[in-house]
């Protein structure tokens, strides 16, 4: 239907003389873009164009209050990036700030990646060490409010903005547990938030335990150095990476975690419709641990580039992955300047492991599943009664508060008490075969 500028009222004729040109210089310079693509060379949407024109001249002729013409299209330029998927967002000056504090490591809040799922605002994961994580908030929370404020009328960013703020002040956040039947309310003190991504320990001698919270531009030589630190004794029978509630973080960081454990073969690959979107990683020759026997812990709030790296290896048959099905945030999102420190935040591309599965909507299935627990004896038993609890037994070499409390937090975490024993059985296995 042709569109005649004339029968339309001054407003309406003035806004849409804006758009068609800006829609037509958006779409024109898009060489990248395949030119068989669906919709490639479609012609504008008139109509639509002038429909949303209409709505524009009703609001500023009838709505209660008078509405800035500014806040109206970037209320526009927000629906439309937020009605794409739950990561893409349109960024004015203090979203665009915020997510430069986020990428650099350190920025005010409480410690939780946070989405929207149904248009309720879900806990990704809480951060390592943070008033989240302390507060005892997990992967799929529900966050009902923010404060006084219901989180059903908020979107993303306006959520993570609430929860920002400057550290020693309070936040209160009403939360809905997984598998809880009413809402507790938390009261949090927001801290300077530094992200520190990698931790290592030795669970017992010989069995390592490696620790990847984020990922971050360093992330992958620290594992290196975790590694080295963990084999310097002894060469390590056997080590477990722990993906459990890692958010995800930077692509190259991914790859280079992937890598210290390959030495060979494809890790990720990307696919958009921008040329520049299809990308390739693969693991190089030079390895940190490239034959260690692995175990992956993963579960629902491992997103994203933990997501890659736990694909990587189970594809490879690198590593035996265990735990719970993964979150399933397989797509790429780049952050494009749009002036005026305003910018916007648009999803380009999907992951694929490189056995061709998406993890987009689909996450990684663990090769072994074993649910979130801990293990308890019976309240008068005798089986947590052991040599050294008996009065006057003969010492030992260790010192037994080491081995007690590493004893206990096996049994407060069920996985990683699991995980070392498929290590150990794998070891076993392996001792056998070489005799």
């Amino acid at each position: 239907m042709p569109l005649r500028p004339a029968a339309l009222p001054s407003v309406t004729r003035r806004l849409v003389s804006v758009l068609l040109p800006v829609a037509l210089l958006a779409i024109a310079p898009v060489p990248a873009i395949a030119q068989d693509s669906p919709g490639a060379n479609d012609d504008l949407p008139v109509a639509e164009i002038q429909a949303f024109a209409e709505v524009f001249e009703r609001i500023k002729r009838a709505y209660v209050e008078e509405v800035e013409d500014e806040d109206l299209l970037r209320n526009a330029m927000r629906g439309m990036l937020s009605e794409l998927d739950p990561h893409s967002a349109y960024l004015d000056s203090e979203e665009f700030e915020s997510l430069r504090e986020s990428t650099q490591g350190e920025f005010g809040g409480v410690g939780i990646e946070v989405g929207m799922e149904e248009g309720q605002l879900m806990v990704i994961t809480p951060i390592d060490d943070t008033p989240a994580s302390r507060a005892g908030l997990r992967s799929r929370d529900r966050i009902l409010r923010i404060d006084d404020t219901p989180t059903d009328r908020l979107s993303l960013q306006e959520a993570v903005n609430l929860m920002r703020g400057e550290p020693g002040t309070q936040i209160r956040l009403t939360i809905l547990h997984q598998d809880a039947n009413a809402p507790q309310e938390v009261t949090l003190t927001r801290e300077i938030i530094r992200t520190r991504s990698v931790k290592h320990e030795l669970l017992e001698p010989g069995y390592g335990y490696l620790r990847v919270s984020q990922f971050q531009s360093r992330t992958g030589a620290q594992v290196d150095e975790a590694l080295e630190s963990l084999a310097q004794d002894a060469p390590l029978d056997g080590l477990v990476l722990d993906l459990r509630n890692n958010p995800g973080g930077v692509l190259q960081a991914a790859v280079d975690v992937a890598d210290a454990f390959l030495d060979s073969g494809l890790i990720v690959y990307t696919e958009g419709r921008l040329a520049d979107s299809a990308m390739r990683f693969s693991a190089g020759r030079e390895t940190a641990a490239p034959e260690v026997p692995l175990v992956v812990l993963i579960n629902g709030g491992s997103a994203s580039a933990a997501e890659i790296v736990a694909g990587a290896l189970q594809d490879q048959r690198r590593g035996v992955v265990m735990g719970t099905q993964s979150f399933g945030k397989g797509s790429v999102q780049q952050i494009m300047s749009l002036g005026n420190d305003e910018g916007l935040k648009l999803t380009t591309a999907l992951y694929f492991t490189p056995d061709g599965r998406s993890i987009q909507a689909q996450g990684i299935e663990p090769d072994v599943e074993v649910i979130r627990g801990r293990l308890e004896v019976a309240e008068g038993s005798r089986l947590d009664v052991r040599e050294s609890d008996l009065e006057g037994h003969l010492g030992a070499s260790e010192d037994p508060r080491e081995r007690s409390e590493m004893s206990q937090r096996l049994r407060e975490d069920y996985q990683l008490g699991e995980a070392l024993n498929l290590l150990k059985a794998l070891n076993v296995i392996s001792q056998r075969r070489d005799d």
